[in-house]
Protein backbone atom coordinates (compact mmCIF):
# COMPACT_ATOMS: atom_id res chain seq x y z
CA UNK A 1 0.00 0.00 0.00
CA UNK A 2 1.06 3.51 -0.87
CA UNK A 3 -0.21 6.73 -0.51
CA UNK A 4 -0.19 8.26 -4.72
CA UNK A 5 -0.02 11.84 -3.50
CA UNK A 6 -3.35 12.09 -5.63
CA UNK A 7 -6.40 14.19 -4.82
CA UNK A 8 -9.34 14.44 -6.24
CA UNK A 9 -12.31 17.04 -4.88
CA UNK A 10 -16.00 15.41 -5.54
CA UNK A 11 -16.72 18.15 -8.02
CA UNK A 12 -13.97 16.22 -10.06
CA UNK A 13 -14.84 12.48 -10.01
CA UNK A 14 -16.90 10.50 -8.50
CA UNK A 15 -15.93 7.92 -6.38
CA UNK A 16 -17.17 3.92 -6.76
CA UNK A 17 -19.02 2.19 -3.79
CA UNK A 18 -18.06 -1.70 -3.64
CA UNK A 19 -20.27 -3.70 -1.28
CA UNK A 20 -17.31 -5.73 -0.71
CA UNK A 21 -15.95 -2.92 1.02
CA UNK A 22 -18.48 -0.70 2.00
CA UNK A 23 -20.10 -3.78 4.01
CA UNK A 24 -16.76 -5.33 5.60
CA UNK A 25 -17.32 -3.50 8.76
CA UNK A 26 -20.55 -3.90 11.39
CA UNK A 27 -22.54 -0.29 10.37
CA UNK A 28 -22.05 2.91 12.78
CA UNK A 29 -24.75 2.93 15.78
CA UNK A 30 -27.59 5.45 15.70
CA UNK A 31 -25.97 7.42 18.23
CA UNK A 32 -22.54 7.25 15.80
CA UNK A 33 -24.01 8.04 12.80
CA UNK A 34 -25.63 11.16 14.46
CA UNK A 35 -22.41 12.22 15.75
CA UNK A 36 -20.86 12.00 12.53
CA UNK A 37 -23.24 13.83 10.24
CA UNK A 38 -23.45 16.51 13.23
CA UNK A 39 -19.79 17.21 12.83
CA UNK A 40 -19.54 17.22 9.04
CA UNK A 41 -22.72 19.69 9.05
CA UNK A 42 -20.65 22.03 11.71
CA UNK A 43 -16.97 21.45 10.29
CA UNK A 44 -16.98 20.20 6.93
CA UNK A 45 -15.10 16.37 5.47
CA UNK A 46 -11.77 17.72 6.35
CA UNK A 47 -10.67 14.12 6.29
CA UNK A 48 -10.17 12.98 2.80
CA UNK A 49 -12.26 9.76 1.84
CA UNK A 50 -9.39 7.34 0.95
CA UNK A 51 -10.15 5.42 -2.37
CA UNK A 52 -7.87 3.07 -4.75
CA UNK A 53 -6.56 3.48 -8.33
CA UNK A 54 -9.72 2.51 -9.44
CA UNK A 55 -11.81 5.19 -7.46
CA UNK A 56 -13.09 2.87 -5.17
CA UNK A 57 -13.51 3.97 -1.97
CA UNK A 58 -11.78 1.80 1.03
CA UNK A 59 -12.22 4.20 4.15
CA UNK A 60 -15.08 6.72 4.88
CA UNK A 61 -18.08 5.15 3.15
CA UNK A 62 -20.22 6.81 5.79
CA UNK A 63 -18.67 10.03 5.37
CA UNK A 64 -18.89 10.26 1.89
CA UNK A 65 -22.27 9.62 1.68
CA UNK A 66 -23.59 12.12 4.57
CA UNK A 67 -21.72 14.59 2.46
CA UNK A 68 -23.79 13.87 -0.94
CA UNK A 69 -26.79 13.44 1.38
CA UNK A 70 -25.88 17.31 2.39
CA UNK A 71 -24.35 18.36 -0.40
CA UNK A 72 -21.15 19.01 1.10
CA UNK A 73 -18.08 19.14 -0.67
CA UNK A 74 -14.89 16.62 0.29
CA UNK A 75 -11.55 15.41 -1.02
CA UNK A 76 -10.93 11.96 -2.14
CA UNK A 77 -7.11 10.81 -1.41
CA UNK A 78 -5.60 7.63 -3.70
CA UNK A 79 -3.65 4.86 -2.15
CA UNK A 80 -2.60 2.05 -4.42
CA UNK A 81 -2.70 -1.21 -3.24
CA UNK A 82 -1.99 -4.88 -4.92
CA UNK A 83 -5.60 -6.03 -4.57
CA UNK A 84 -8.50 -5.77 -2.66
CA UNK A 85 -7.70 -8.02 0.11
CA UNK A 86 -4.64 -5.67 1.33
CA UNK A 87 -7.03 -2.66 0.65
CA UNK A 88 -9.68 -4.87 2.97
CA UNK A 89 -6.53 -5.44 5.20
CA UNK A 90 -5.75 -1.87 6.04
CA UNK A 91 -9.53 -0.47 6.05
CA UNK A 92 -10.00 -2.95 8.98
CA UNK A 93 -6.62 -1.91 10.66
CA UNK A 94 -7.00 1.35 10.59
CA UNK A 95 -11.00 1.26 11.50
CA UNK A 96 -9.66 -1.11 14.63
CA UNK A 97 -8.05 2.05 16.21
CA UNK A 98 -10.92 3.86 15.78
CA UNK A 99 -13.68 1.61 16.77
CA UNK A 100 -14.42 -0.92 19.58
CA UNK A 101 -14.86 -3.90 17.83
CA UNK A 102 -15.48 -6.88 20.35
CA UNK A 103 -13.94 -10.24 19.09
CA UNK A 104 -17.03 -11.64 17.43
CA UNK A 105 -17.23 -8.67 15.16
CA UNK A 106 -13.65 -9.04 14.48
CA UNK A 107 -14.40 -12.97 13.66
CA UNK A 108 -16.93 -12.21 11.30
CA UNK A 109 -15.00 -9.64 9.46
CA UNK A 110 -12.33 -12.68 8.75
CA UNK A 111 -15.42 -14.49 7.51
CA UNK A 112 -15.28 -11.96 4.90
CA UNK A 113 -11.97 -12.05 3.81
CA UNK A 114 -11.62 -16.03 3.94
CA UNK A 115 -12.25 -16.55 -0.01
CA UNK A 116 -9.71 -13.98 -0.43
CA UNK A 117 -6.87 -15.62 1.75
CA UNK A 118 -7.47 -18.72 0.84
CA UNK A 119 -7.00 -17.87 -2.89
CA UNK A 120 -3.81 -15.96 -2.19
CA UNK A 121 -2.77 -18.73 -0.04
CA UNK A 122 -3.37 -21.23 -2.44
CA UNK A 123 -1.44 -19.20 -5.32
CA UNK A 124 1.24 -19.14 -3.06
CA UNK A 125 1.40 -22.54 -1.97
CA UNK A 126 1.13 -23.20 -6.30
CA UNK A 127 3.94 -20.68 -6.50
CA UNK A 128 6.09 -22.31 -3.99
CA UNK A 129 6.00 -25.91 -5.74
CA UNK A 130 2.89 -27.02 -3.26
CA UNK A 131 0.13 -29.78 -4.23
CA UNK A 132 -0.91 -27.74 -7.59
CA UNK A 133 2.39 -26.45 -8.88
CA UNK A 134 2.38 -23.53 -10.87
CA UNK A 135 4.34 -23.52 -14.40
CA UNK A 136 7.39 -21.98 -12.68
CA UNK A 137 6.99 -24.44 -10.33
CA UNK A 138 6.85 -27.45 -12.58
CA UNK A 139 9.95 -25.92 -14.89
CA UNK A 140 12.12 -25.45 -11.76
CA UNK A 141 11.91 -21.78 -12.62
CA UNK A 142 10.54 -20.47 -9.29
CA UNK A 143 13.06 -18.52 -7.16
CA UNK A 144 11.21 -19.23 -3.92
CA UNK A 145 13.90 -21.36 -1.53
CA UNK A 146 11.38 -22.95 1.15
CA UNK A 147 8.02 -23.65 -0.29
CA UNK A 148 4.62 -22.76 1.91
CA UNK A 149 3.23 -25.85 3.74
CA UNK A 150 -0.41 -26.73 3.82
CA UNK A 151 -2.38 -23.66 3.97
CA UNK A 152 -4.21 -23.35 7.66
CA UNK A 153 -6.99 -20.84 6.96
CA UNK A 154 -8.30 -20.89 10.38
CA UNK A 155 -4.76 -19.42 11.77
CA UNK A 156 -4.82 -17.05 8.55
CA UNK A 157 -7.99 -15.74 9.44
CA UNK A 158 -7.01 -15.01 13.00
CA UNK A 159 -4.13 -12.85 12.01
CA UNK A 160 -5.77 -10.88 9.36
CA UNK A 161 -8.10 -9.62 12.59
CA UNK A 162 -5.78 -9.77 15.33
CA UNK A 163 -7.79 -12.68 17.55
CA UNK A 164 -6.43 -15.96 18.65
CA UNK A 165 -6.42 -19.03 16.55
CA UNK A 166 -8.78 -20.86 19.14
CA UNK A 167 -11.08 -18.18 19.02
CA UNK A 168 -11.25 -18.04 15.42
CA UNK A 169 -12.58 -21.90 15.44
CA UNK A 170 -14.79 -20.81 17.41
CA UNK A 171 -16.49 -17.86 15.56
CA UNK A 172 -15.84 -20.37 12.55
CA UNK A 173 -18.00 -23.47 14.21
CA UNK A 174 -21.07 -21.02 15.53
CA UNK A 175 -21.35 -19.57 11.59
CA UNK A 176 -21.59 -22.99 10.43
CA UNK A 177 -23.72 -24.77 12.57
CA UNK A 178 -25.37 -22.23 15.34
CA UNK A 179 -29.03 -21.26 15.02
CA UNK A 180 -30.35 -17.87 14.06
CA UNK A 181 -31.10 -16.70 17.77
CA UNK A 182 -27.52 -17.95 19.31
CA UNK A 183 -25.80 -15.61 16.21
CA UNK A 184 -28.52 -12.83 16.90
CA UNK A 185 -27.26 -12.76 20.65
CA UNK A 186 -23.77 -12.68 19.99
CA UNK A 187 -24.66 -9.27 17.51
CA UNK A 188 -26.60 -8.05 20.22
CA UNK A 189 -23.38 -8.60 22.54
CA UNK A 190 -25.85 -10.52 24.68
CA UNK A 191 -23.55 -13.89 24.70
CA UNK A 192 -19.96 -14.18 24.64
CA UNK A 193 -17.89 -16.37 21.94
CA UNK A 194 -17.01 -19.22 24.36
CA UNK A 195 -21.07 -19.31 25.61
CA UNK A 196 -22.40 -19.23 21.95
CA UNK A 197 -19.31 -21.81 21.11
CA UNK A 198 -21.48 -24.27 23.53
CA UNK A 199 -24.59 -23.51 22.94
CA UNK A 200 -23.99 -24.29 19.79
CA UNK A 201 -22.51 -27.21 20.14
CA UNK A 202 -25.07 -28.60 23.23
CA UNK A 203 -27.61 -27.76 20.18
CA UNK A 204 -25.95 -30.47 18.04
CA UNK A 205 -27.62 -32.82 19.65
CA UNK A 206 -31.93 -31.41 19.47
CA UNK A 207 -33.68 -32.74 16.29
CA UNK A 208 -33.00 -30.21 13.67
CA UNK A 209 -37.17 -29.19 13.17
CA UNK A 210 -36.54 -28.19 17.12
CA UNK A 211 -33.35 -26.68 17.21
CA UNK A 212 -34.20 -22.72 16.94
CA UNK A 213 -37.05 -23.21 19.23
CA UNK A 214 -34.26 -24.60 21.56
CA UNK A 215 -31.60 -21.94 20.89
CA UNK A 216 -34.12 -19.29 21.91
CA UNK A 217 -35.01 -20.83 25.18
CA UNK A 218 -31.27 -21.75 25.71
CA UNK A 219 -30.29 -18.23 24.89
CA UNK A 220 -32.84 -16.73 27.19
CA UNK A 221 -31.03 -18.77 30.11
CA UNK A 222 -27.62 -17.62 29.55
CA UNK A 223 -28.92 -14.20 29.67
CA UNK A 224 -30.42 -14.62 32.99
CA UNK A 225 -27.61 -16.39 34.56
CA UNK A 226 -25.18 -13.35 33.13
CA UNK A 227 -28.08 -10.79 34.77
CA UNK A 228 -27.35 -13.04 38.19
CA UNK A 229 -23.73 -13.25 37.77
CA UNK A 230 -24.16 -9.18 37.19
CA UNK A 231 -26.06 -8.96 39.68
CA UNK A 232 -23.97 -11.18 42.56
CA UNK A 233 -20.82 -9.08 41.06
CA UNK A 234 -22.56 -5.94 42.30
CA UNK A 235 -23.90 -7.29 45.69
CA UNK A 236 -19.76 -8.18 46.30
CA UNK A 237 -18.76 -4.58 45.53
CA UNK A 238 -21.18 -3.03 48.03
CA UNK A 239 -20.09 -5.56 50.58
CA UNK A 240 -16.59 -4.76 49.89
CA UNK A 241 -17.36 -0.84 49.74
CA UNK A 242 -19.32 -0.90 53.00
CA UNK A 243 -16.93 -3.36 54.85
CA UNK A 244 -13.75 -0.86 54.09
CA UNK A 245 -16.12 1.86 55.63
CA UNK A 246 -17.21 -0.10 58.39
CA UNK A 247 -13.55 -0.85 59.60
CA UNK A 248 -12.08 2.75 58.51
CA UNK A 249 -14.87 3.91 61.28
CA UNK A 250 -14.25 0.58 64.55
CA UNK A 251 -10.22 1.97 63.88
CA UNK A 252 -10.52 5.25 63.88
CA UNK A 253 -12.78 5.43 67.01
CA UNK A 254 -10.44 3.48 69.29
CA UNK A 255 -8.15 6.01 68.91
CA UNK A 256 -7.40 9.05 71.92
CA UNK A 257 -5.52 11.54 69.98
CA UNK A 258 -4.23 13.04 73.16
CA UNK A 259 -0.65 14.66 73.26
CA UNK A 260 0.83 11.38 75.45
CA UNK A 261 -0.73 8.89 73.37
CA UNK A 262 0.59 10.77 69.94
CA UNK A 263 4.37 11.05 71.21
CA UNK A 264 3.77 6.71 72.19
CA UNK A 265 3.34 6.35 69.01
CA UNK A 266 5.78 8.48 67.23
CA UNK A 267 8.42 7.64 69.76
CA UNK A 268 7.62 3.29 69.09
CA UNK A 269 7.47 3.99 65.54
CA UNK A 270 10.95 5.48 65.01
CA UNK A 271 9.57 7.86 63.09
CA UNK A 272 11.75 10.14 61.11
CA UNK A 273 11.03 13.90 60.62
CA UNK A 274 10.47 13.38 57.00
CA UNK A 275 8.57 10.68 58.07
CA UNK A 276 6.28 12.91 60.26
CA UNK A 277 5.54 15.28 58.04
CA UNK A 278 4.18 12.74 56.06
CA UNK A 279 2.09 11.73 58.42
CA UNK A 280 0.98 15.35 59.49
CA UNK A 281 0.10 15.58 55.65
CA UNK A 282 -1.80 11.90 55.78
CA UNK A 283 -3.59 13.05 58.53
CA UNK A 284 -5.06 16.09 57.63
CA UNK A 285 -6.37 14.36 54.69
CA UNK A 286 -7.80 11.81 56.44
CA UNK A 287 -9.96 14.76 58.44
CA UNK A 288 -10.96 15.86 54.66
CA UNK A 289 -12.21 12.03 53.82
CA UNK A 290 -14.04 11.72 57.05
CA UNK A 291 -15.57 15.63 57.18
CA UNK A 292 -16.35 14.74 53.87
CA UNK A 293 -18.10 11.85 55.01
CA UNK A 294 -20.49 13.59 57.35
CA UNK A 295 -21.20 16.02 54.66
CA UNK A 296 -22.67 13.38 52.72
CA UNK A 297 -24.69 11.96 55.09
CA UNK A 298 -25.85 14.88 56.57
CA UNK A 299 -26.55 16.68 53.19
CA UNK A 300 -27.85 14.06 51.21
CA UNK A 301 -28.31 10.39 52.88
CA UNK A 302 -30.42 11.44 56.41
CA UNK A 303 -34.44 11.93 54.43
CA UNK A 304 -35.07 16.60 54.89
CA UNK A 305 -37.88 16.01 57.26
CA UNK A 306 -35.18 14.43 60.13
CA UNK A 307 -32.65 17.59 59.73
CA UNK A 308 -33.93 20.36 61.68
CA UNK A 309 -35.89 18.20 63.65
CA UNK A 310 -34.36 17.75 66.93
CA UNK A 311 -34.84 14.13 66.53
CA UNK A 312 -35.63 14.83 70.76
CA UNK A 313 -35.76 11.92 73.26
CA UNK A 314 -38.74 8.87 72.55
CA UNK A 315 -39.66 10.44 68.55
CA UNK A 316 -40.33 7.95 65.92
CA UNK A 317 -37.38 8.54 63.66
CA UNK A 318 -35.51 7.04 67.22
CA UNK A 319 -37.27 3.61 67.26
CA UNK A 320 -37.23 2.83 63.73
CA UNK A 321 -33.14 2.96 63.50
CA UNK A 322 -31.92 -0.20 62.98
CA UNK A 323 -30.51 -2.42 65.84
CA UNK A 324 -26.78 -2.45 65.80
CA UNK A 325 -25.99 -5.53 63.57
CA UNK A 326 -28.75 -5.13 60.99
CA UNK A 327 -26.07 -3.75 58.77
CA UNK A 328 -25.09 -6.93 56.99
CA UNK A 329 -23.04 -5.47 54.59
CA UNK A 330 -20.60 -4.74 57.34
CA UNK A 331 -20.53 -7.64 58.74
Amino acid sequence: MRNTGILYSSTERKPVVLPELAELLPPLSGEQMVALETDLLRNGCYSPIIVNEDLAIVDGHNRQRLCEEHSLPYQMAVFAFEDLLEAKQWALDTQKGRRNLDKWELGKIALKLKPEIEAKAKANMSAGGGDQKSEDAKSGLTMLSNPISAINTRKDLAESVGIGEVTMGKVMQIDEHAPAAVKEALDKKELSINQGYNLTRQLQEVPEEQREQAAIAAVEIEKAKKEIRRKDAEIDQRSRIAGLFCKAFEKAVLLEPIEENVRIWVECTRMTPEEMEDTVRESEKLAEIFAKVARIIREQIIPSDWRGAGRGAGNAETEEQPEKGEHDECE
